[in-house]
């Protein structure tokens, strides 16, 4: 499926949130008709929430087709270890905007219009946002699956061992033609590279960092589009 279509980007997003928030709703119906002796509404809603989720996965599937796993036994361990990298990377990047933007907004968005319990409740979650966040850039680390971050402070470190031990240093360069310049996040390692783009936030491959919209952010971390330095590569010898 073509994902650089913006419009139907967007559409795939709201349906997999309608579809997500129509599974938990009934859930929740499910559990009120239960606890009112309902048992026969109780089900009806729990079948009706299962269904929603099918549905929810069936868009996420299309949102995120690298994900997909159709016969795990025919994947390699670097294949598996790809998938779960990108999982991680997703989780971390959605709670991180849930801590760092979605939360603290709202919360002040209920102070404004003096509703402290709402507020309450919105920097109760966001505290708690940020210690999933945390949970999962800790997985993360533990299993090595933010690999291409790793990589790249693997790949310094070794080079600061080398000079340490009387070694020559490295010379490295950014590229100068936009098409193929790779920038790098200052706070958290992630590299954009424009050949491959930022598809999840509608950034299509082939897009130069300079046009990428003002608002956009880092997908792992979500500091902005400032933070971000053209990454110095290595001089081929």
């Amino acid at each position: 499926m073509d994902l650089s279509n913006f419009t139907t980007l967007k559409n795939l997003e709201a349906a997999f949130g309608g579809e997500s928030m129509a599974n938990r709703k009934y859930l929740f119906f499910a559990n009120v008709a239960r606890k009112l002796g309902f048992t026969d509404l109780a089900k009806l809603f729990k079948e009706t929430a299962d269904q929603e989720t099918e549905h929810a996965f069936a868009h996420f599937e299309l949102l995120h087709p690298e994900l997909v796993v159709k016969d795990a036994a025919s994947l390699t361990d670097e294949q598996k270890r790809e998938i779960m990298s990108r999982c991680l990377s997703l989780a971390i990047e959605g709670e991180t905007y849930e801590y760092t933007t979605m939360y603290p907004d709202f919360a002040a968005a209920a102070q404004k219009d003096r509703d402290n319990p709402a507020a309450e409740e919105f920097l109760k979650q966001a505290q708690e946002s940020s210690e999933h966040a945390n949970t999962f850039r800790a997985a993360a680390h533990r299993f090595g699956l933010l690999k291409f971050i790793e990589n790249y402070h693997a790949d310094r470190y070794a080079e600061a061992l080398e000079v340490l031990n009387g070694g020559q240093a490295v010379t490295r360069v950014a590229g100068e033609d936009p098409a193929t310049q790779k920038w790098i996040c200052r706070q958290c390692s992630m590299i954009y590279d424009p050949v491959v783009g930022d598809l999840d936030s509608g950034i299509a491959p082939g897009t130069p960092f300079a046009e990428i919209p003002d608002d956009w952010s880092c997908p792992i971390c979500s500091a902005t589009k400032k933070t971000f330095k053209p990454l110095e590569e290595k001089v081929a010898v």
